[in-house]
């Protein structure tokens, strides 16, 4: 599936309309904070005619994710993987060092199986950060897609979080919140190639 390494960005084939694409993550792939129907996978199958699977689990981690990524990459055979997680490590307050660890065992994972992992950038979480705003990606993101050489989709959560009409508490996007993250995804996507410019 890869074409050609540059930096920046990767360049990819792009996915064909009946592709498959799992969506890995925690509460923000579930969707918690909008309706059903308003979580980002949803939105994404939307504009590009993908299978999206959500596969998002409030509360989960990327320790404990690591223990269901091969059952998932089984079932629903996927060309690509959106992984989401890490959030919920820095609640908990575990070292970066070692959620970018757990995150490198569940994209080796997906490679391993045959698919192309993209990681999505989460910001290092505290209370205070996320009551004040202003959030930034955890650095550990940037440096493990250039370690691991996929695709980052990077700042594009953390500024949905941080304008408070983004979101629904201080963790977790709104409706439009989700909306904003799932164009920016599609956008880094369609600028790494994975996606057509026109819409399906």
């Amino acid at each position: 599936m890869l074409v050609a390494c540059s930096d920046p960005p990767p360049a990819y084939q792009s996915l064909g309309r009946d592709a498959v694409v799992l969506a890995f993550g925690d509460s923000v792939t579930h969707g918690t904070g909008a309706q059903a129907g308003e979580d980002f996978p949803t939105l994404l199958a939307r504009d590009t005619g993908w299978q999206v699977v959500n596969a998002g689990i409030p509360g989960d981690t990327a320790e404990k994710a690591r223990g269901r990524i091969g059952g998932l990459l089984q079932e629903h055979d996927p060309e690509l993987v959106i992984v989401e997680l890490g959030g919920n490590d820095f609640l908990r307050r575990q070292p970066a060092t070692q959620v970018k660890e757990h995150l490198r065992e569940i994209i080796n994972a997906v490679r391993d199986y045959g698919a192309l992992p993209v990681l999505v950038a989460v910001p290092e979480f505290s209370v205070i950060s996320a009551t004040v705003g202003s959030l930034s990606d955890s650095p550990i993101y940037e440096e493990l897609a250039a370690e691991e050489s996929i695709l980052l989709i990077d700042d594009v959560f953390s500024e949905v979080l941080s304008e408070e009409r983004l979101r629904a508490d201080r963790i977790h996007p709104n409706a439009q919140g989700y909306r904003q993250l799932a164009d920016g995804i599609a956008e880094a996507l369609t600028e790494a190639g994975l996606k057509n410019q026109i819409a399906p």
